[in-house]
């Protein structure tokens, strides 16, 4: 399996090289030369396989310079019960006779970032080692709240490797950002961009593709990568999980090989529901993959319309990790329904990055709407499905799974397809209790109690099990305070990891 970039064929490399260097040099993404193909047969025999197996055999089909046993020695120290809080890592909870929630979130930090976060230093070390690199990768990250802390996680005190990770200051839920101010760790940094995500990614794509200052890094024994889901070594990982859930309702019967299903993503920056897509790609039973979107609806507009453009209100809401109007891998489905035309996603980026937005063709725009269907709701309604979900079935959501959960009834309302669906549940939700629990009992009960408080309350509320990781949360030390302009993330760079 070779990968190159999105935007030019000269790049052409291995899973390795994709891994560790993350973002191509020309500022396209690393994808693949094909996708590999499961039979409706080779899902069938997964269906009693554990998680950890599952993503071997998926896995090893894109990781083809890695061998086998350097794979499940990677898959083996990410998915196990002491990383993730179920034998099971991504289990598919039923709602009702047509819904299912796929809970992403039992990790170590609560969020759907850890399936991939756990395994991607795994894959990092092993990919310096096997293209015979002796820098120190220095891992560059931009967060809308949840990426931040599953990398810091992940990456923390890994030989070999230093992190600086970039949130927007006032653009994350008070558990987030304790979370990543008081990560521990001798390589980590972290700072508040005085902005938003997209500042933060713009500023962190606008280093990778900066010659002069990875040279300096060169001469000093450093090199840079991201784990941001731009780096294909995020993306693969959340493959699997597709494959899992569609293997796990056949092993408990509530499909039958070869029915096709529905899944529901709430997305910003567009990385997991390519996921989807490349799992369909491959030969995974998919009718529709369902985006949804919170007030910045950026996709929504999109899928419907086949304009992309940016140059919009950008709204702070209560779903933060979606709050982004900049989506960074629609990149690559771009490319895959451009038929891997790369000057045409140029153009596309060129056209974003000057104007701020640009329009497919007619071709493109019925391929998206074949595989995509988008929608999207705002704050009001958001807490309004978290509520009636709960009294109605007793299933507490985060504010994202909202979200999806929203945008399907409505989709459901507006096609009457009645294909069993899969919604994508991306955190927990004690990550953003405030907001849940003012859907719950309304602003007059929440707004005068701290984090922890809430924390306690929404526990009475629902009985689900408190996260020890977040419980563990009011008695650490905060260490970074620091805010950074989003012109001066080289200084703090040099200053916080170089010094």
């Amino acid at each position: 399996m070779k990968y190159n970039s999105t935007r030019g064929n000269e790049y052409e490399c291995t899973s390795a090289e994709a891994i560790k260097t993350g973002l191509a040099p020309n500022g396209g993404l690393f994808v693949t030369d094909s996708f590999p193909q499961f039979s409706l047969s080779e899902i069938d025999e997964m269906k009693d396989k554990s998680y950890a197996e599952r993503a071997v055999n998926i896995m090893t089909k894109y990781l083809t310079d890695y061998t086998v046993e350097e794979v499940t020695d990677c898959v083996k120290s990410a998915y196990n019960t002491e990383k993730f809080g179920t034998e099971s890592i991504t289990p598919v909870y039923k709602l009702n006779s047509g819904v299912y929630f796929l809970e992403l979130w039992h990790g170590v930090t609560c969020a759907f970032k850890d399936v991939a976060l756990q395994i991607l230093p795994h894959f990092m070390t092993k990919a310096i080692k096997k293209t015979g690199d002796n820098r120190t990768v220095i891992i560059l990250v931009a967060t809308s709240g949840d990426t931040g802390k599953a990398a810091l996680e992940g990456f923390k005190d890994v030989d070999g490797t230093k992190i600086a990770v970039f949130y927007p200051h006032d653009g994350v839920s008070d558990i987030q950002r304790l979370q990543m101010v008081t990560q521990e760790g001798k390589n980590v940094a972290v700072g508040g961009i005085l902005g938003n995500f997209d500042d933060a990614q713009s500023g962190v794509k606008k280093i990778f593709t900066d010659e002069q200052f990875k040279a300096e890094l060169d001469k000093k024994g450093y090199m840079l990568s991201s784990a941001n889901s731009i780096n294909w070594g995020r993306l693969l990982p959340q493959i699997v999980y597709y494959f899992s859930a569609y293997c796990d309702m056949l092993k408990s019967n509530e499909i039958k090989l070869g029915d096709k299903i529905n899944f529901v993503v709430p997305t910003g920056n567009f990385g997991d529901i390519l996921a989807g897509y490349y799992a369909k790609k491959m030969g995974l039973p998919v009718n529709k993959l369902i985006c949804a979107s919170n007030k910045n609806n950026v996709l929504t507009d999109f899928i419907k319309t086949g304009v992309y453009n940016k140059n919009r209100q950008f709204f702070v809401t209560t779903s933060p990790s979606m709050d982004i109007l900049i989506s960074s891998n629609l990149e690559r489905f771009l490319f895959d329904i451009a038929d891997r035309d790369c000057n045409k996603v140029k153009g596309f980026m060129d056209n974003l990055a000057k104007d701020g937005t640009y329009e497919v063709d007619e071709e493109m725009k019925t391929k998206i709407s074949e595989v995509l269907w988008g929608g999207f709701c705002d704050d009001k309604d958001t807490a309004l499905t978290i509520k009636d979900t709960f009294e109605n079935y007793g299933y507490i959501m985060d504010t994202h799974t909202a979200v999806g959960k929203n945008v399907y009834d409505q989709y459901l309302f507006e096609t009457g397809d009645s294909s069993k669906s899969v919604i994508l549940s991306t955190a927990s939700p004690y990550k953003f209790n405030r907001s849940v629990m003012t859907a719950l009992e309304g602003s007059q009960n929440v707004d005068d109690k701290d984090e922890f408080t809430l924390i306690d309350n929404l526990f009475a509320k629902t009985n689900l099990d408190i996260p020890k990781s977040l419980g563990e949360l009011k008695n650490k030390e905060v260490r970074f305070n620091d805010s950074v302009k989003k012109d001066q993330l080289k200084d703090f760079i040099c200053n916080k990891l170089l010094g």
